[in-house]
């Protein structure tokens, strides 16, 4: 029997957990294509409907993947969205030119006509004129083309999400690392989110591994005071018989303004597991726990691009 519940993201019913294809590119460690394959068939099945990707992860292996695993799959049985900008670490094109090819070679790459959403990948390493001025009405070209159905946004800071709101007639936010256990301040974004109708779309509940039993991985722009406290956490958590994971993921989805999160994962026994886990209850008592573990930390965030260039924006 399948379990999931779904929510409203858009006009679109979307369901509360939702899948990151970025681990099939390598982000988190090596992986086998099969075992990604699997875990798309997997989520699938359970009631997953929603996928994103970027050709950014693993340098479009992770577009390549999933659309071999797309393939035969109906279109109407999911809804797909990826990124366009991001090309490297330190490499990124918002130009109307690269967007639009960007879109074109993804499209190809994932085996169908058209994706539910476009996100600028991480804005703010662009300048905001450019996003403002070129990026943006691109990929409203790319939606009046057909190409796209919804044009959003993502990105880490969220001052810069927030000054694009007020400034423009995007449709859709995604935000990571800014809804979880150790910092929830997406909350603060939600009534301008809402007053607007934009859709929000939360990854990274497990703040790209830093709540996990591993850690995060040596990438991870965490310091180490940030890292030795979530590790603190996570020991807690298993002498008490259960996972800092779990905990953080069913903290996340529970919150009702929130219509999905996107939680990484490239095997089917993970992404099994991250569902089993929300249709248990939220160990509340563990929850206030782990809070007070945490409330040195709270908040703490990390520089990400430049935030400096959009200052002065709305």
């Amino acid at each position: 029997m399948i379990w999931m519940k779904y929510r409203k993201l858009l006009s679109l019913d979307v369901s509360i957990l939702s899948l990151g294809a970025s681990p099939f590119g390598g982000v988190f460690g090596d992986v086998e294509e099969s075992s990604c394959i699997n875990c798309v068939h997997a989520a699938l099945d359970r009631g997953i409907n929603y996928i994103d990707v970027a050709p950014y992860y693993g340098n479009t292996r992770a577009e390549a993947i999933l659309g071999k695993a797309l393939r035969g799959v109906p279109r109407d049985r999911y809804l797909l969205s990826t990124k366009a900008g991001r090309i490297t670490d330190s490499h990124f094109d918002f130009s109307s030119g690269h967007l639009k090819r960007s879109v074109e070679q993804s499209l190809r790459r994932l085996g169908t006509d058209f994706v539910d959403i476009l996100y600028l990948h991480d804005i703010e390493f662009a300048h905001p004129k450019q996003i403002f001025e070129e990026a943006i009405p691109c990929a409203i070209r790319l939606r009046d083309e057909g190409k796209v159905r919804f044009v959003g946004v993502s990105g880490y800071p969220l001052s810069v999400l927030e000054r694009t709101l007020d400034s423009s007639d995007i449709e859709v936010v995604l935000s990571y690392c800014h809804y979880t256990i150790i910092d929830n301040s997406l909350s603060n974004l939600v009534p301008k989110v809402k007053a607007k109708g934009v859709g929000l779309v939360n990854a990274s509940p497990l703040g790209m591994g830093l709540l996990t039993e591993v850690g995060p991985p040596s990438w991870h722009p965490a310091d180490k005071r940030l890292r030795t406290v979530c590790k603190t956490g996570s020991d807690y958590c298993i002498r008490h018989g259960t996972s800092i994971a779990k905990i953080a993921l069913q903290f996340s989805v529970s919150n009702e303004d929130v219509p999905t999160t996107l939680i990484g994962a490239a095997s089917p026994e993970t992404i099994m597991q991250n569902i089993k886990w929300i249709e248990e209850p939220l160990d509340e008592e563990m929850l206030r726990e782990l809070k007070g573990l945490f409330s040195d930390v709270e908040g703490i965030t990390w520089g990400s691009g430049n935030e400096e260039d959009w200052r002065d924006v709305g």
